[in-house]
């Protein structure tokens, strides 16, 4: 145990996700060693992160404005969406350069045991998206096509997959398919290298309730 500041700000680095003991105490020792100037900026980012970023009102990505740049871009087909668990599942799917339309982020998994069940996810926002939603200017957006489902591959994320097919297969004229096969059990989906999440999503089948 250090003493005063430099312990406490050991503890609040390990409380942050994927840092252990030793690597909180890594970084606040590299943070104590850095210049003002780069603490500074350090505090800057940290600020503008809570005061600058939103969630899109559409997709529930994170963005500076009330739609983000992949809702306002009229070039991507709104009628697929690809539907993932956070906003990092986005840029995993982003950089395959294989997906052309939107998403939607349901903000976690169903974990029961965890307390996490429909109602704290974005679930119902998708369900509402899928008729077709009026845009600011009052004028409905195409109606939704063909869902993807890209879950991580783990429990939660095909427990997941699981409720949404039960709940969209009463949408007529609704096509729902899941990532391909290729990507790890029990694996995240921001982990997954571009050329296998690629192939995953190219290959993405229909699902059965």
């Amino acid at each position: 145990m250090f003493e005063g500041p430099v312990q406490d700000l050991i503890d609040e680095l390990g409380r942050l996700p994927g840092i252990g003991p030793k690597s909180a105490q890594r970084l606040a020792f590299h943070l104590l060693g850095a210049e003002e100037a780069d603490i500074t900026r350090l505090q800057d980012a940290l600020g503008r992160v809570k005061v600058g970023v939103v969630f899109c009102e559409v997709c529930g990505n994170v963005s500076e404005k009330q739609r983000c740049r992949i809702c306002a871009d009229a070039r991507r087909d709104a009628t697929l969406v690809c539907v993932v668990e956070e906003p990092k599942d986005v840029m995993a799917v982003e950089r395959t350069r294989e997906f052309r339309g939107r998403y939607h982020v349901l903000g976690g998994a169903l974990d029961p045991m965890g307390g996490i069940g429909p109602d704290q996810l974005r679930i119902r926002e998708l369900l509402r998206r899928i008729g077709g939603q009026e845009t600011e200017g009052g004028e409905r957006e195409p109606e939704i096509a063909e869902v993807i489902l890209a879950m991580d591959p783990n429990t939660e994320g095909e427990a997941t997959a699981t409720y949404l097919v039960r709940l969209l297969r009463d949408f007529p004229g609704l096509s729902v398919t899941k990532l391909a096969s290729g990507l790890p059990m029990g694996g995240d989906l921001e982990f997954a290298d571009e050329l296998t999440l690629g192939r995953a999503l190219a290959g993405r089948r229909p699902t059965s309730p």
